[in-house]
Formats: structure tokens, sequence, C-alpha cells
């Protein structure tokens, strides 16, 4: 039984690592699609902690993505230089941060927006709580959106461009990478880095569920005031959910910039924060297989499914918007799934047992 889950585990991986190089012989398109894909991964997973293993619903979650990205696009851009001439004394060749401290910086700062987050939703349970956290993550979007006067450090609804491309050990991202004659595109290379990070955080995540911290946030999730009896410090338990689920957000957010080279506010919107969270809910809550399953679909479907509205708006003569058509259709994918799995499409083992016993 061992022997053939270490198969399937090593084909399972086998089968990642060549994805990009079958792709990027379709076109750098979908590789670019598989890119999104996994900081999606990486963004459900952060998300699973909160939502899956504590059991706080969380609708403001893009906010730590936004901070991420942000925070990676002031240090590496020449904005700040360009608008604060004190900075410009300091850096005269201008603010490029490495990738070894922007990671952990970027993860430090969006941990603490967590728990900022977290401390005064700390007696808010069920929609009270989602209510809180959606406001939260319009409050960042809003002050991304204006913090251009008087004194401007987001550069407001224009945004930030001129970001840097990850580089290390002397290779740039963002140029392709010959390797003997093979050449390796940049999105491609991208892949390989986020793939690396993603695997990271599965490993982090899985320990956490399996350990005294992740037994705590799941006697929480399933009854507080018991858990709490128990002797659990639910305070500080709920702190730190918010914290470690930020912490994947921030690492996602500084990808994100650094891959897209350009960031604006339209990027961390209301409707983002939905689609991680159905993300979550559609693959199964609390089940990191699922939670993985279920941000690949959602976050690939809507482009794949640009090849199915634009035919389906020929056939209308162009009375329906293709953008239209491909919205109804990602809902009517999601409201089947819901009817037909509603645990989510790969749901943990041992969640829902008592709903099962009642049906």
């Amino acid at each position: 039984m061992k022997s053939n889950k270490t198969v399937l585990m090593l084909a399972g991986g086998l089968a990642l690592l060549i994805v990009p190089l079958v792709l990027q012989g379709v076109g750098n398109a979908w590789v670019r699609i598989a890119d999104m894909a996994l900081l999606y991964v990486l963004l459900a997973i952060g998300l699973n902690i909160v939502v899956g293993y504590a059991g706080l619903l969380d609708l403001g979650y893009v906010a730590f993505f936004a901070v991420g990205a942000y925070m990676y696009g002031l240090l590496a851009s020449p904005h700040l230089t360009q608008n604060f001439p004190a900075i410009a004394a300091m850096f005269p060749a201008g603010l490029h941060m490495p990738l070894w401290l922007i990671i952990p910086v970027g993860a430090g700062l969006a941990a603490f927006f967590g728990m900022l987050l977290g401390a005064p939703t700390l007696r808010l349970r069920g929609d009270y709580l989602a209510i809180v956290t959606l406001g939260f993550g319009e409050i960042i979007r809003v002050f991304m959106n204006n913090l251009d006067a008087p004194i401007n450090i987001t550069n407001g609804p224009k945004g930030i461009g001129q970001i840097d491309s990850i580089k290390f050990f002397g290779i740039d991202l963002n140029r392709p990478i010959a390797i003997g004659g093979f050449e390796l595109a940049s999105v491609s290379a991208y892949y390989y880095l986020f793939l690396v990070l993603v695997v990271f955080a599965v490993v982090i995540s899985h320990r956490l569920e399996l350990s005294r911290i992740g037994r705590a946030w799941m006697a929480i999730r399933e009854d507080e005031i018991a858990a709490k009896a128990m002797g659990i410090n639910t305070r500080n338990m709920k702190l730190l959910a918010f914290g470690m689920g930020a912490t994947f957000g921030g690492v996602s957010g500084v990808m994100f910039a650094a891959f897209q080279g350009f960031i604006s506010p339209e990027s961390f919107s209301l409707m983002e924060s939905i689609m991680i969270v159905a993300m979550v809910v559609l693959g199964g809550i609390g089940h990191l297989p699922g939670v993985i399953l279920g941000a690949v679909l959602l976050s690939a479907l809507p482009e794949v499914l640009r090849y199915v509205a634009g035919p389906l708006q020929a056939m209308t003569d162009g009375r329906l918007d293709a953008a239209i058509l491909r919205q109804l259709l990602i809902a009517l994918a999601m409201i089947v799934v819901m009817l037909l799995r509603p645990r989510g499409l790969w749901p943990a083992p041992e969640h829902g047992k008592a709903l099962q016993q009642v049906k």
C-alpha cells in the first residue's frame, strides 16, 4: 500500500515538472494560466488555515494579497525614489530589494496585518465576523486607491509599474533561460519558482494540521466554548490562525507583483476575495488536497471558458457579451458542483459525518 502511494506521488511530481514544458509547446499563454493557478493555490492554502482549520469566515483575505504585492512594488520599483528625494539620496541606484529579503518581509508584514485584523474580531462569530473581515479588505483596497495625495505613496488608481522581476544566482526570470540546446521561457521559470513555494506551503500546512496547534484550531472550529473549557487559549489560537493564514497571502502577493511587473487596486477587489473563499468551499473545507483542487479548477476555468464563450456569442449574433457569458458559465458550474457535491469536490473524510447520519 505504501509503495503504491509512493509511486503515485512520484508520478504526480513528475507530471507537475513536465506540465510547463508541454504547455510551452502549445503557447506561453497556457503556461501563464498555470502560473496564476499556482498563486491561487498558495492563497487558498492560506485561507484554508483560517476558514478550514479554525472555522473563522474571512471575506477580506485579498487584503493580505494586496499588502504583499504593494510592499514588493514599493521596494522593488522606482516609485519611492521618484517621489521622495530623501529616499533617492539614500539609494542613488534605486531600491532593488533581493528575493531572500523580500519574501520574509512580505510574509511578516502580512502576518502583522492578519493579527491586526484578528484582534478586534476575537468575540465575533459567523455572519458578524464575515462582515468585519469584508470591511477590512475593502478598507485596504480603498487606501491603496487613495494614497496618492497629499503624499503619493501608492500612486492611487494608476498603480505601480516598472517592478523588478525575480532574480537569484544571476538568473533573471523575466528572460528566457537557455539550458543546453533548450530554451526555457520566462513564464515556465516562474512556474517552477511558484511550484517550490506551493510545495513548501503544503508541507507547512500539513504539519500544522497534525500538530497540537492544528488540533486546537479544529477544536475551536467544532465548538469554541468546549475548546475554551478544555483549557485552549482561544484568543491566541485565533490570532495565530489569522497571522499564519495571512503569511501565505503576503508571499503570494509578492510573487504576483514580480510576475506581473505592475499592480493596481483593481487586482484586489472584493470579487477576488469571494473567489478565493469559493475555491476553499468548492474543493472541500479543511481538506488540503480538496482546497488545491478547488483552487486549480476555479483559477483555470475562467480562462478555459474564453474558448467556449466566443462560439456561444457568435451563435447569438453578438447579442450577448462574451465576458457576461463566461461569468454565467462559471456561476452555473459552481451551482452544479455544490448541488451534486455539497461538501466539496474532495472533502475531508471526517468532516460532515454528523450531516450524513441525519440524512
